[in-house]
């Protein structure tokens, strides 16, 4: 027994070992989110990156000169007419990710791109016209949709009554709230329900602190509400989802646990808990584990930026063609932040 575990940790060790992608990519932006989050995916899965592209020409001599597997650079003409760069990873400035993933399409490059891809529908109309004339192909990193938690929830919340979303963080006077944070629960409840429309909206607060209260219905039928805010901790920022379906209520805590129990049963409108006393089954979907020290319990896997990285990869590489945050899949979220956008200036 020994000599067999023995060789099934040496297989899976050489299987993690051995390169399975054989393209090379380039990499757009050195910031705070990249670093944390997306390289080390990148190199977890042993994906060659040939270039990485900053504005700044001392980042990107400090990146030649302390990352020997990476040539720095300022010029992205230059990269994206490399013919050896399969993909390229966009995590700018947002407000410049427009422009470059249009760069990138026209010269028929494969593209990742952070939230937000651009910061109207009709920009979103233009890439997608784009892309049905180029060789590249667009994965939208909303991570999300590819974090455990919600591919398992998604499978289950079809025939979904009501349901409610709370997502708070701290203080954010730098930037636009709707595009850079809400947009992320914006689109799962996009991604879960489908298209939508505003029923009730108010805003409260002003640029730095506000809390969005919101009603929405779904053409599926599912009513939401929805409480957006950045009048909280960044420390303690959390956001949970309430969803009652057709015979089960889920619920989610962050993207770290999912679990379900069955809903109430009564007779005579009158509930079975009053009659007598009943033990509530709740049933462990999902849940995270940070004791154990693996792929799977890693708190980036769980996210989901491990799969949505991944995806595009295979992508790339042919492995793949099911894309789950393609340009046409998100249309829904920015029809839905558009009608925010109308309200707001109404």
């Amino acid at each position: 027994m020994d000599n067999l575990v023995n060789r099934f940790k040496r297989y899976r060790t050489i299987k993690h070992i051995e390169n399975n992608y054989q393209k090379k990519y380039a990499f757009v932006g050195m910031g705070n989110h990249s670093i944390n989050n997306l390289y080390p995916v990148l190199d977890y899965l042993h994906a060659e990156i040939k270039y990485v592209v900053t504005r700044s020409e001392q980042t990107a001599k400090a990146i030649s000169e302390n990352y020997k597997n990476y040539t720095g650079t300022n010029d992205l003409k230059m990269v994206l007419n490399d013919e050896e760069i399969s993909g390229v990873f966009i995590s700018a400035n947002p407000v410049s990710h427009f422009g470059i993933v249009k760069e990138a399409l026209m010269h028929h490059k494969n593209v990742f791109v952070e939230k937000p891809p651009c910061t109207t529908k009709d920009e979103l109309m233009e890439l997608i016209e784009l892309e049905k004339n180029s060789k590249g192909t667009v994965l939208v990193g909303f991570q999300k949709r590819f974090a455990p938690v919600y591919t398992i929830l998604k499978q289950s919340v079809k025939n979904t009554s009501h349901y409610s979303l709370k997502y708070v963080v701290g203080n954010y006077p730098e930037g636009d709230p709707l595009l850079d944070l809400f947009i992320h629960p914006l689109d799962t409840v996009s991604y879960l329900f489908g298209k939508s429309e505003i029923t009730s909206l108010q805003i409260i607060g002003n640029k730095g602190v506000q809390t969005y209260f919101m009603h929405l219905k779904h053409d599926s039928g599912a009513v939401g509400n929805l409480e957006l805010s950045t009048d909280f901790y960044w420390s303690k920022s959390f956001e949970s989802l309430y969803v009652s379906a057709d015979k089960k209520i889920f619920q989610t805590k962050n993207t770290e646990k999912l679990t379900s129990m069955p809903k109430p049963k009564s007779i005579l409108s009158i509930p079975m808990e009053k009659l007598k006393s009943t033990s509530i089954e709740q049933t462990v979907l999902y849940e995270q584990n940070n004791f154990l020290p693996v792929r799977e319990q890693n708190q980036l896997y769980a996210s989901g930026y491990f799969n949505e990285i991944k995806s595009f990869l295979d992508i790339c590489e042919g492995k793949q063609n099911k894309n789950d945050s393609s340009l046409t899949e998100i249309v829904n979220t920015y029809s839905l932040i558009e009608s925010i956008q109308k309200q707001i200036v109404a």
